[in-house]
């Protein structure tokens, strides 16, 4: 198990000069001879790519769709069950939309649900007389003046209309509202609310049952996107948690927040608490300041001599190094840039804690800030794709399409592209996050991420500059060009390749890279490898890795530099053996 075809050491990554998009890599090959195969071949199971990606676990829903759905609920629910549609209303609202829920309660024990949501089995007419007491102001009104629920409770119009009031004024809690009397549980309907309410609370409360059947029913949730009014009903089990709304937000359903797979919800949430934390503030500090031997407050010093004062109403002078008292410093113990007392303390170990304290927090400090500042990076690069798409959309598309004589319906691919860029940048940015909590003792696994995400950002890259900078000759063409039917192919092909490999990455963080195995946990293995290699070994030898194929590279490929050839026109590269293109056919010349 110690060949060179299970074992690959950090050299080997190391004389990697291209990967599949500069063409040096062998991609859709059977011979063996490339690094990775994220090519359309069965091999890699992309018709399971493909099918994957054509099914859409969840369905966005409108305002109309919503109420739509709402009412079809209400009206399933009124017909099994043989109840006004404000009762079924009632229930439904009770057991969160639930229609089966409903169903199964009503069924089980009906008694105990009419107790429990306030459904009398008989209603109670108001007593028949002239004039009725008001059961909250105690004026006595005619009887035509009084309303009631339907447990009989006489209350007048101006006493319902300020309980109704008041009870929606304080939020939702208003669609369980039951009747005024202290003693009584009966269920207060929209019907009542609809003919007692003034005109504002009718809207306020239709308002909250509408929230109500998306906040409610754990299958449906809000957009979280600002100012977007779209919700999402999710089927349950089937997969992705990643949801693109119809106002071009993308966001997990799991935990709301922006879309951040192949991270898991977990680690988004430790990784933007650790974003916003004090505790990087303390990091920091402790890295890169000391405390005044006074009063303690922190100082950074970033240049200048070791001669400190502190700042009023301190004032204390004080050496940087040994934090003595600058009375007690001159000549003798260095002058202003050196301290003997500092350098003999430290050789008997004086300074032995606090400094390696503070080399563990500038250590932390510097991974942190090295995996955060590529994350913002390439948010900020997704930001302005998303600023180029909406362009692209609005105002070049159409430029692009007088200059080079063709419909905007037949250069869909250039927006394909774009928003191929502004997902791929997404994902980008999330594997930074990935990066900063993969463990440090799983070396070759960190090692082998590290390729992978490398192999992507090139690629990236590679579509990003063809997207962005090689189409500007087209806009500026005078007449259409005559090998703009070559960029199409070349672009899309780009964007087929770019897509092919982010999935195949994406999968493979996912699972972990549980096929991914440290070579210093095989003795044997490590006692052959050099001190520097760290070996990866793919699980099976099956050398594959969630769809990306992971093969050896040996000595051949440099000596000989033919495995692979690419293709003028789209650049793919193709296998030695293969005469035309896989991508876009072209005969090999």
């Amino acid at each position: 198990m110690d060949s060179e075809d299970d074992m690959h050491d950090a050299n080997d990554l190391e004389s990697m000069d291209d990967d599949f998009y500069s063409g040096d890599t062998g991609m859709g090959s059977d011979n063996g001879d490339g690094a990775y195969d994220f090519g359309d071949n069965e091999s890699d199971g992309s018709e399971d790519i493909i099918s994957h990606r054509q099914q859409q676990n969840y369905i966005i829903l409108s305002e109309a769709d919503i109420k739509r759905h709402q009412e079809d609920d209400i009206n399933r629910v009124s017909t099994v069950l043989s109840l006004p549609r404000v009762s079924a209303c009632i229930l439904l609202r009770h057991y969160n939309w639930s229609v089966s829920r409903v169903h199964d309660e009503w069924f089980a024990d009906e008694e105990n649900v009419r107790k429990a949501v306030g459904l009398l089995e008989k209603p109670i007419e108001m007593e028949n007389a002239q004039e009725l007491c008001c059961g909250i102001c105690f004026e006595n009104y005619p009887r035509d003046m009084m309303s009631s629920a339907a447990c009989g409770h006489p209350f007048c119009g101006a006493c319902w209309r300020g309980y109704i009031g008041t009870s929606i004024s304080d939020g939702p809690g208003s669609l369980s509202l039951r009747c005024p009397d202290p003693s009584c549980g009966a269920a207060v309907g929209q019907d009542m609310i609809n003919f007692l309410a003034s005109d504002e609370d009718k809207e306020k409360y239709s308002r909250y049952l509408l929230r109500s059947y998306i906040e409610d029913n754990r299958k449906t949730k809000w957009c979280p996107a600002p100012g977007c009014d779209f919700a999402v009903e999710f089927i349950m089990g089937s997969g992705s948690y990643d949801i693109s709304c119809n106002c071009s937000y993308g966001f997990c359903w799991n935990c709301t927040e922006e879309a951040h797979r192949p991270v898991d919800c977990s680690t988004v949430a430790k990784w933007i608490l650790k974003n916003s934390a004090e505790s990087e503030n303390m990091n920091w500090i402790l890295a890169n300041s000391k405390p005044c031997p006074k009063c303690k407050r922190p100082i950074e010093k970033n240049q200048g001599c070791m001669h400190i004062t502190c700042t009023p109403p301190c004032k204390f002078e004080f050496c940087w190094l040994c934090l003595g008292a600058w009375s007690e410093h001159g000549e003798r113990t260095g002058g202003f840039y050196a301290c003997n007392r500092y350098e003999s303390a430290k050789q008997e170990g004086a300074y032995d804690e606090s400094e390696r304290r503070r080399e563990m927090a500038k250590n932390s400090l510097e991974r942190y800030t090295h995996y955060y500042e590529r994350w913002a990076t390439n948010q900020s690069s997704r930001q302005k794709a998303l600023a180029d798409l909406h362009s692209m959309q609005t105002e070049k598309l159409e430029k692009l399409s007088d200059k080079q004589s063709q419909p905007e319906s037949q250069l869909k691919f250039v927006t394909e592209a774009w928003s191929q860029i502004v997902e791929c940048r997404r994902v980008l940015k999330w594997t930074y996050a990935y990066g900063y909590y993969l463990p440090e003792h799983e070396r070759a696994k960190r090692q082998f991420f590290e390729y992978l995400q490398g192999e992507a950002e090139s690629g990236l890259e590679r579509l990003h500059q063809c997207a962005e900078k090689e189409i500007q000759s087209y806009f500026e063409a005078d007449s259409p060009s005559k090998d703009f039917n070559d960029f199409r192919t070349k672009l899309a092909g780009l964007t087929s390749v770019t897509r092919n490999y982010f999935e195949n990455l994406v999968r493979a963080l996912e699972t972990g890279l549980k096929d991914v195995e440290s070579a210093d946990n095989q003795a044997t293995c490590s006692k052959s490898s050099s001190s520097k290699s760290i070996g990866v070994k793919i699980k099976g030898g099956k050398n594959k890795v969630a769809g990306i194929v992971y093969r050896s590279v040996g000595p051949s490929r440099s000596s000989d530099g033919g495995n692979v050839w690419s293709c003028e026109r789209c650049t793919y590269a193709n296998s030695k053996f293969a005469n035309t293109c896989q991508m876009c056919h072209l005969q090999r010349t």
